[in-house]
Formats: structure tokens, sequence, C-alpha cells
């Protein structure tokens, strides 16, 4: 009896140590690959932040007065309260017109090589100024964006302070920056998958591991790796297989951006941080089911048909990807004065 008893301990604890081993491997693997969102903003070269600065720039990311309706600010695209997303196909913008593309996730963008959908802003910066001009969006300009932060004596004050020095600190390039280094803030660290990475080998259950296996052996994270889990590189939809047409919406991608042929079909790899909280999903915003998009990118740029339960498991995992959210406090705007321009609706 006491060697049965022998045996059956043996056994049991080969096996766990089996299992604890096949985990090992899979959390060595996936620090090969991934890294976790660190806990502080990066420094964004040439932009220092200041406590100055991120004020300027939060209550400039409200103000809906940048635009040329007095209705739209970029928290309307990119709501902080709902995953730095719209939760529309493709965002409305001035006179109820329809963007051409999904309104990306604003969360953790300071990590991406590029901003929008086909890189044409090379950093937040740059991505500031284009929906403000953008005729679709906020069709404003430069100059009467000016105009409206010079009308608001609070506003005045406020860029002094965060840009001290300079002769004339209210300027379109300043409202950029400010935006930026604001939104360099809103960052997701301390998901139960960065605590995976961190070594914590309990922040995933069974089954989110078995999905971070998947996603690693089936080839999903050579587009879809690194800090941000993609962001970092162009990739074609539709590398085996175009996805249905009405997915695709005939947009051509980085493309439009270079011009260059081998460049059609071209698009940022999404960041797939906090991708349970941003659909729809892909550049038109046509497929609203994670599971369903899983599956598209499966057949699509793998050409591989995956099995339900295989969709299940990465699903799983990808849900394990939110991370804290930033809490962000809804600040109290400058009030407006007399100069400062009606809103636009005609």
């Amino acid at each position: 009896m006491r060697k049965v008893k022998w045996v059956f301990a043996v056994t049991v604890v080969l096996a766990l140590s089996g299992a604890a081993h096949a985990s090992d491997e899979v959390l060595e693997r996936a620090q090969g690959m991934f890294k976790p969102v660190p806990s502080k903003p990066p420094v964004i070269t040439g932009n220092p932040a200041t406590p100055e600065k991120v004020l300027l720039g939060k209550v400039l990311f409200f103000d809906p007065r940048l635009s040329a309706s007095g209705l739209i600010s970029c928290n309307t695209c990119h709501n902080v309260g709902m995953g730095g997303i719209d939760f529309q196909e493709t965002s409305t913008g001035h006179k109820w017109q329809k963007g051409p593309r999904n309104a990306p996730t604003v969360l953790n963008s300071v990590f991406n090589v590029a901003q929008f959908w086909d890189g044409r802003a090379p950093d937040l910066e740059q991505q500031a100024k284009g929906p403000v001009q953008a005729s679709v969006e906020m069709n404003n300009t430069p100059e009467g964006a000016v105009k409206t932060l010079k009308s608001m004596p609070e506003y005045e004050a406020m860029f002094r302070k965060a840009f001290p020095g300079g002769k004339d600190p209210v300027t379109f390039e300043n409202m950029a920056k400010a935006i930026a280094v604001f939104e360099a803030t809103l960052i997701t660290p301390r998901s139960p998958f960065d605590k995976y990475l961190s070594g914590k080998a309990n922040a995933l259950n069974a089954s989110e591991k078995e999905g971070l296996g998947l996603f690693m052996n089936k080839g999903c994270a050579g587009c879809h790796g690194g800090l941000n889990m993609g962001g970092s590189a162009y990739y074609p939809f539709g590398v085996v297989a175009k996805p249905d047409a009405s997915i695709m919406k005939g947009d051509e991608g980085r493309f439009k951006v270079t011009g260059v042929k081998s460049d059609e079909y071209l698009f940022k790899a999404p960041t797939l941080r906090n991708i349970a909280l941003t659909p729809p999903y892909f550049h038109s915003g046509k497929v609203w089911s994670l599971k369903e998009a899983v599956a598209i990118m499966g057949s699509s740029q793998l050409g591989i048909d995956l099995a339900q339960k295989e969709v299940d498991r990465i699903e799983a995992f990808l849900r394990t990807t939110t991370g804290t959210q930033p809490s962000v406090v809804y600040p109290i705007l400058p009030a407006s004065s007399d100069s400062t321009p009606k809103p636009l609706l005609d």
C-alpha cells in the first residue's frame, strides 16, 4: 500500500513539474517577443514634459472650441473613458460627415512608430495638427485655432506657464506640443499580461496561457509583438487572401501617403493593447466581434482556418492585455470671451 502511494505521489510531482516546465517555456518565449508597458510615460525627444505643459495639453484635448463648430474635441473621437476610441465604424466630424477610417485608440499611442493607420504623421505632435485642420473632422485652420485660444485670457496665461521665455507662446505649434505631452501620459500598465511578462506566472489562467501559446505559434506575434503588440511597422492587409470587400472599403492604405506601388493596402499594424475595449476593428471598422477579427486575421494574414477553440483561446489571451486605464478628471475649460469666434454650423 505504501509503495502504491509513493508511486502515485511521484507521478503527481512529475506531472506538475512537466506542466510548470511547459508554462515556463511559454513565459520565456513571451518575454523574448513582448515587453510590459512601463509605469511612467516616456520622454518625448525635443518636447520635454512639465506639469504646466501636461495640464495645458489636457485642457486642449477636451476643448471643442478648437473645432470650427465648437462641438468636436480630440476626446470626441478618442474618448479616454472608452479605451481611447469613439465606438463608431468611422468617426463623425464637421456637419456630421463620416471620416474614411476607424479612429485608432489614443492609449499607448506614444509607443507607435508613427500615427494614423497609414503613418502619415511621424509623431503625436504632428498627429495633433491633422484633425484640427481636416475638413471632415474639426474643419479649422491654424490661424482660426490660434485666434480662438488668444481670445481667452486664461489660455494666454496657461501657454506662458507651459512655454516660458517665449514672446508669443500661443502658437499652433505649441498647441500641438502640449497635446502631445498629455497624450503621452495616456498609457495602460499593469495588465494581467504585463504581470505575467514580469514573472508572475499565475497572472494568466490555463486558457489564457494556451491562447498566448497559440498567438506565438501561429505567427500572430510576427506583426503584433514588442511593447505595444503592434504599431511598429506596416503590413499588407490580406497577405494570403484579401478579406471581404466591405472590410477593405477600397482603401489603398499607405499608398495614399507614399505613392509607391508596393505600399498598396499596407497599414500600420494596430496595437492590440486593450483590444477588448476598442471595437469595432480594422481600418474600416466593419468588424465588431473580437473573435471574428481573430478568425479573419488567421485566414487573411496567416492562411490558417483557426478552429473555434483556438479562436476562443486567443481571444481569452487578448483580453488579458487590458491594462490600468488612465484616470483623467475632466478639466474646467477657460471661459469664452466676447471675442471668441462663434460656432460655424452652416
